[in-house]
């Protein structure tokens, strides 16, 4: 209880500092990022502050890009016209606010597909943006940048992860001191939500199934654990596990009984393992339907978020750290910090 006392002091000073409050601020130099995963497509806007910056403007759609890429190694029209969609509106909002300077990058759907070319030079010609394709280790460590002011410097060691729609990454990482984190190890798994929905489609999710997704994220968990020597920082209490993904975020709205889901709740809010399990267990018992109607889901992701929380179960099983702190920003966040802090718009 103490430490988690602790944490939350920490994360509560951490979000005071970070700048990341959505509210209005005076008209000045504005950047863009742009998160184009496997899932989601993810944009922020936002200007630099003294010590971070502030959010002027987000956007956030669904658009399964990587739907039934994992069968057909391809990115389907009907994905492609989604996403452009999606990207058409964040052109627009990027004009209307002037954009000094942008960054757009993609994930594991793009990193996979057989007509990515095609894909980014349709996306280009239809909306003037120029995606990124990046590696999942600079994915990663994005990942961690825009995470930093929830990371514990108190603790020596931290287990950051990112469960996403064609992949989940994992990073080993050397939290203490005053320097950046630094990355000591980094684990990539082709498991995603959108590719185990695709494979595993009984609903609710048969628990022979849910144990088969555990049991082939622990295999990969298993070396990645012996090469690094986790379980015994886990056990002498030197670790802290950070997540933040689709997963661990509903997950902690369903904790919290959400009538609608809200970031400032959630976001750098620390969770038990107990906890975690027990809204796991009440969302694996429903059928999509229920899921569905669920505030912190909706119809969009239900079909998605168990199969997220048997990845999660598996780590978690790996790495009985006992409690999480669950991440509401990642990738655009880093984008952001990295573009301003590039521009000398604050020391990094």
């Amino acid at each position: 209880m103490e430490r988690e006392r602790k944490r939350r002091e920490h994360r509560n000073r951490s979000y005071k500092r970070d700048g990341l409050v959505a509210r209005r601020g005076p008209r000045e130099t504005v950047y863009a990022a742009i998160d184009l995963g496997t899932n989601n497509c993810r944009m922020m806007l936002a200007h630099p502050t003294d010590d971070g910056f502030q959010v002027i403007e987000t956007f956030s759609r669904i658009v399964r890009l990587g739907e039934g890429l994992s069968a057909t190694g391809r990115l389907s029209e009907a994905a492609v016209e989604r996403t452009i969609r999606a990207l058409q509106i964040c052109a627009q909002r990027i004009q209307r606010h002037n954009v000094h300077r942008i960054r757009c990058v993609a994930t594991e759907a793009c990193r996979q597909a057989e007509n990515q070319s095609d894909f980014l030079n349709k996306v280009t010609a239809e909306t003037g943006l120029n995606i990124e394709p990046i590696t999942a280790k600079e994915e990663a460590a994005l990942t961690i940048a825009g995470c930093r002011p929830l990371i514990d410097r108190s603790v020596q060691r931290g287990l950051i992860f990112d469960i996403g729609g064609g992949s989940t990454e994992l990073s080993w990482v050397a939290t203490d001191g005053t320097s950046d984190p630094e990355i000591l190890g980094f684990l990539s798994i082709g498991c995603g939500v959108v590719n185990l929905a695709e494979k595993y489609t009984s609903d609710p999710l048969h628990p022979k199934h849910f144990e088969a997704i555990v049991a082939r994220i622990d295999a990969e968990l298993a070396v990645f654990d012996a090469l690094h020597g986790i379980t015994a920082d886990v056990t002498a209490g030197h670790v802290q596990m950070l997540g933040t993904s689709g997963t661990v975020t509903t997950l902690g709205g369903v904790h919290l009984c959400l009538e609608r889901y809200d970031r400032s709740q959630v976001d750098g809010m620390i969770i038990s393992f107990e906890h975690l399990f027990g809204a796991s267990a009440l969302l694996s018992a429903m059928d999509c339907a229920g899921r569905a109607a669920l505030p912190s889901i909706g119809h969009r992701r239900a079909d998605l978020v168990t199969v997220g929380c048997a990845v999660l179960e598996a780590i978690c099983r790996r790495w009985p750290v006992g409690y999480l702190c669950i991440a509401d920003r990642g990738i655009r966040e880093g984008l952001l910090l990295a573009m301003m802090a590039d521009d000398g718009k604050f020391s990094n």
